[in-house]
């Protein structure tokens, strides 16, 4: 089953269940993309509603980030809770070894020897691995690697 009807057949699920937590999170995620694909004025594919997804689950860690500088732990809880749900949908993350083994080989492939190199770089592995790695975690990995 594809991520768009797998999604499409837990948001009747968490209907029938009366599983607010899950409905709600569906629901925001499913208008998001509907949002994203009257932008683009085709259906998305499964790699758009898959960033749309991601996009989603970025959106919630920032706002814990932001919510547990201001002591809301109330907030954080809820917005941990929607990130759990968002994240049983994405792929599995790169390790630090997988992540560090595809920034080695983009460096390689593109012949990066120095920092003008690296948005080629983290440009590179984000396509390489899309959905399964944070862009600021790519970024960090390849300064450490060029700067060495």
């Amino acid at each position: 089953m594809n991520l768009i009807a797998r999604i499409e057949s837990d948001y009747l699920a968490s209907m029938k269940a009366r599983d607010e937590l899950t409905l709600g999170v569906l629901r925001m995620l499913k208008s998001a993309a509907k949002n994203r694909q009257v932008e683009l004025r085709r259906p998305l594919t499964e790699d758009e509603y898959c960033d749309v997804l991601a996009k989603q689950a970025k959106q919630r860690r920032e706002s814990i980030e932001q919510f547990a500088k201001a002591n809301r732990a109330d907030l954080v809880e809820k917005e941990e809770r929607e990130l759990g749900v968002l994240l049983a949908y994405l792929p599995a993350p790169l390790t630090d070894d997988e992540l560090a083994a595809a920034v080695n080989a983009a460096v390689t492939d593109l012949a990066a020897a120095s920092m003008k190199d690296m948005g080629k770089v983290v440009q590179a592995v984000l396509a390489a691995h899309k959905g399964r790695v944070d862009g600021k975690r790519v970024s960090d990995a390849v300064k450490a690697r060029l700067a060495s």
